[in-house]
């Protein structure tokens, strides 16, 4: 009987992590030049890594065009695995310092208002107390917040309203509204009430086009056959009030926000009669379990903010 011939062992694979940090810089970037500058690399290093690392995996992890760089599917598969790796690298990291709930760095995707409004009160006492901890906070549309979470580009996120988040844990921690405001001259400005279809022939101030509130208002009125009529758009609530009490337009945004800056201006307040206008916040994550100590501290203090925030009397 011939002998079997000897079963060929192979050589574990082996990555380096400054490869798998470079390439999901470059996969969550616009440009390679971007997610090179993210890296600290030049280009030409970035290129030359990217393709040693296709030519060490055996797979094509990009389509490159005048237009950019494209994942292939291969490229999908490996930014899954290389997300995960590194958040379990640093969790590790922050876990042998001894002191994970007061430093490392936590990567957070939220929407509008929680980006423009509740983040910055949140943080600034939860960082003081924390001065190694580094956030990285990005603004995004509500269902982008959640994908985020999903496929690992972010820690946590945090959304408002409706929205799927089926396979995620979610933490509700408070409810705001969204509201109608007008200058206290305005026909609507006595209403104690207005319902969507009251709202269609006048012209709007309101956020940019990429805003998720902006999104979520333009479906709105498109459900009930309208257009939302756009005078200007500015990047923040307080100008949409300052340009709303100028007597410009009129707006919808949330009711603390509102309150706040009916403070320093005159504004009349109505309340929108719909379901949707009362506005659920959440954190969403994957697992609170696997998050850092920073992870599950910000989303106690967030639940905190919730039951102590009141709004603003004017």
């Amino acid at each position: 009987m011939p002998a079997r011939p000897a079963l060929l062992r192979q050589e574990p694979m082996s990555l380096d992590l400054t490869d798998l940090r470079l390439f999901v810089h470059v996969a969550e970037a616009p440009s390679l030049t971007q997610g090179a500058r993210h890296a600290c690399l030049s280009t030409a290093a970035a290129s030359a890594r990217i393709q040693q690392l296709e030519a060490q995996l055996g797979k094509r992890l990009f389509y490159r065009s005048s237009r950019g760089m494209a994942l292939t599917a291969s490229g999908q598969r490996l930014l899954t695995h290389a997300r995960r790796v590194l958040r379990q690298l640093d969790h590790l990291t922050h876990d042998m310092a001894g002191d994970d709930d007061r430093a490392g760095h936590l990567r957070i995707l939220a929407n509008t208002t929680a980006v423009t409004e509740l983040m910055p009160a949140v943080l600034g006492e939860f960082l003081a107390e924390r001065p190694r901890l580094t956030i990285d906070l990005r603004e995004r549309l509500n269902h982008e917040v959640v994908r985020g979470v999903e496929q690992g580009s972010a820690d946590m996120g945090i959304v408002a309203g409706p929205i799927s988040t089926a396979g995620l844990e979610r933490y509700h921690f408070s409810t705001d509204r969204l509201v109608l405001i007008t200058a206290p001259d305005h026909p609507l400005a006595q209403r104690q009430n207005v319902v969507l279809e009251d709202l269609v022939e006048d012209f709007h101030v309101g956020l940019p086009d990429t805003s998720s509130l902006m999104q979520f208002l333009t479906r709105r009125f498109e459900s009930v056959g309208a257009e939302l009529k756009l005078r200007v758009q500015v990047s923040g609530f307080e100008a949409i009030c300052r340009l709303v009490a100028a007597g410009v337009g009129v707006g919808v945004i949330p009711e603390s926000a509102a309150l706040r800056h009916r403070r320093l201006m005159t504004l009349a307040l109505i309340h929108i009669d719909a379901p949707w206008a009362t506005r659920e916040r959440s954190v969403v994550v994957r697992n609170a379990a696997e998050l850092p100590g920073a992870g599950m501290a910000l989303i106690e203090a967030l639940m905190a903010f919730g039951r102590t925030d009141q709004p603003p009397k004017a």
